[in-house]
């Protein structure tokens, strides 16, 4: 990968990481998916503003159209659902083990659905991520919430699920829509879907719009949701999914450094081995074995 991609992939992670802050501090003030709809909502309207401004081409072809839906329902809809759902209701670590479950679920489709091959080099740089963010949950795994509910397993299972099918979907649109235009739009679609299972749940949409609130909605809408999905699809644009996927380990990372920064958590010898082994497992996707680069530089 280009060392410009490999930036982007980590701001993706790290805006990505913001967002479990963020929605701990609006789920005081609205329900889980009340407040899932409203951000999916705000993002794609704000993409959508922002696309027609810069005069973007719609998607043409129904086939285009339905795949733009099915996206939205599986990255945001389920995915946002299946985050808004099931956080909060068990420890961190089991959360953090079960959402990252979604490169390793993604790599198998992807392999599927999207003939990507899968090298024993990054097979095993995602095996070693995932096991780095195992061992940074570990702390927090044998904790008092270790008898977690099932509802919560399923509902942080299925959004990991979501945003698997989600990717490959992405992945096979990208090139047949502009980026923005996605974007906008499986996000509104995706909002459309949040806020009829809200309704069809009775979820209070109550709102208590406090100070607080609006920060939250805001900083998920802009940065957590418009601007790091957009750039996903561009970075989906440019590298294999399986590739790319890896970097999401660095989600948890950041998290154990802005809950260090910001709400006073200690950062342990054992979280600092998970990242060192998930570190390595990035390292290990993102650059080029010596023989292929010997292969390379020998190609006329």
């Amino acid at each position: 990968m280009r060392i410009r991609d490999i930036l982007l992939a980590i701001l993706v992670a790290f805006l990505w990481a913001i967002c479990f802050p963020l929605i701990e501090i609006g789920l005081e003030d609205a329900s889980p998916l009340p407040f899932a709809a409203v951000r999916a909502g705000l993002a794609g309207l704000m993409v959508l503003l922002l696309a027609v401004a810069l005069r973007r081409p719609w998607p043409r072809g129904l086939a285009n159209l339905a795949l733009i839906a099915a996206v939205g329902l599986s990255f945001t809809a389920i995915g946002f659902g299946g985050m808004f759902l099931g956080g909060g209701k068990i420890s961190p670590g089991l959360a953090t083990v079960l959402a990252n479950i979604q490169p390793l679920i993604a790599a198998v489709l992807a392999i599927t659905f999207l003939s990507e091959r899968l090298t024993p080099r990054i097979a095993f740089g995602l095996v070693l991520g995932f096991v780095g963010v195992v061992i940074m949950s570990l702390p927090s795994l044998s904790g008092p919430d270790r008898a977690a509910s099932i509802q919560a397993f399923i509902w942080i299972g299925l959004g990991a699920l979501g945003t698997a099918v989600g990717n490959v979907l992405l992945k096979a649109a990208a090139g047949r829509a502009d980026v923005l235009m996605l974007t906008g739009l499986q996000l509104c679609v995706g909002a459309a879907a949040l806020a009829g299972s809200a309704q069809a749940l009775g979820e209070s949409w109550e709102i208590t719009w406090t100070s607080r609130f609006f920060a939250s909605v805001i900083g998920l809408a802009v940065f957590g949701t418009a601007l790091m999905t957009a750039l996903w699809y561009y970075l989906l644009n440019r590298t294999s999914l399986n590739r790319l996927n890896t970097f999401t380990f660095l989600t948890p990372v950041f998290g154990l450094f802005l809950g260090g920064l910001f709400f006073d958590e200690r950062l342990g010898l054992v979280q600092g081995l998970g990242i060192v082994v998930t570190v390595a497992g990035i390292q290990l996707v993102a650059t080029k074995s010596s023989r292929s680069a010997t292969r390379s530089g020998q190609a006329p």
